[in-house]
């Protein structure tokens, strides 16, 4: 590089360091208590694989040393963890002594992990009703193995406990990675019942207020969302998504929004509904079709789609 070419160099790097000087928020120098990106998608890949045990191992599981298998997952577990919390419990508890700081760290590990078995069960019904609900999953093997909705749920599910235990930053990070694995966002704090299945997945979006009840079916593109975020933190804490009762469907492309919406037990909502308002039980809802246009010979036929069924609110 020439005299000319080291000059501009030296100009461009006084430029960005006095962007670093005048833009702290989105800075990190110096940063020893800072969480690390690798090390959260490594937890999750060791959650997986104790949550589905054999289906994810190099080399094969036996039955027979289970037990010092689980053992030492959990050891690993439990330090990489506690130290990610540690980080992280120092962003919202920058005064808090070390010690206690430490010792919260471990307690929610901990806690955490024993919640493992419950986040088991409960994932054990989602793989149940993807198989119930999609003709095309070979058995339940394929959809461990390559369902990203499976992937996407088991995800927010162990997001959500450490959510619910107040770990700050963690849970967003894991979600997040899903979401750029499999296209699938849904924001830790969602709570979420049994027996989830969401189909294809692709585009859907679920925000953190949400409720989703019981064996709820979601297809892709939905979004489960707020009806505006202008308020900005002013609405933290505020329910701004939609509440959806037990036994729902809701099909590609449609949208609910707002916090005070609830869409009732066993309705079913048509592709790219637009819903701001609460939808009684057992009731099914569409876009009325519309009608298409064919130009045949400088001729155009009109073809109503609309004569078949009607279903209960037409939209």
């Amino acid at each position: 590089m020439g005299i000319q070419g080291s000059l501009n160099i030296r100009k461009l790097t006084d430029a960005i360091l006095a962007s670093y000087r005048g833009e702290a928020d989105i800075i990190k120098l110096d940063a020893r208590n800072q969480i690390s990106n690798a090390v959260v998608t490594e937890l999750i890949d060791e959650l997986r694989r104790l949550i589905f045990p054999g289906f994810f191992e190099k080399k094969k599981l036996r039955l027979d040393s289970i037990e010092y298998y689980v053992g030492e997952m959990l050891e690993s577990l439990i330090y990489n963890l506690k130290k990610q919390i540690d980080r992280a419990m120092h962003h919202i508890e920058p005064e808090r002594d070390e010690a206690w700081i430490e010792h919260e760290s471990e307690r929610i590990a901990l806690e955490f992990c024993g919640r493992i078995p419950d986040i088991r069960r409960v994932m054990a019904t989602d793989v149940s009703a993807f198989y119930d609900g999609d003709p095309a999953a070979f058995n339940a093997d394929e959809i461990v193995l390559s369902y990203p909705g499976i992937y996407a749920i088991m995800v927010n599910r162990l997001a959500h406990e450490l959510y619910l235990l107040e770990v700050p930053l963690i849970p967003r990070m894991m979600t997040e990675h899903a979401h750029g694995r499999t296209g699938i966002d849904i924001h830790p704090g969602a709570t979420i019942g049994h027996h989830f299945f969401i189909d294809h997945g692709t585009g859907i979006v679920v925000g953190e207020t949400t409720i989703i009840g019981n064996y709820v079916k979601i297809y892709q593109g939905v979004t489960l969302g707020a009806l505006s975020t202008r308020g900005g933190q002013v609405l933290k804490g505020v329910k701004r998504h939609p509440t959806i009762e037990d036994h729902v469907t809701i099909y590609s492309g449609a949208s609910i929004l707002g916090g005070g919406t609830v869409i009732g037990e066993g309705v079913v909502i048509g592709s790219n509904a637009f819903i701001t308002k609460s939808v009684p039980e057992k009731t099914r809802v569409s876009v009325k079709n519309p009608e298409l246009q064919f130009k045949e010979d400088e001729k155009t036929r009109s073809v109503d789609f609309t004569q078949g069924e009607f279903w209960d609110y037409v939209i």
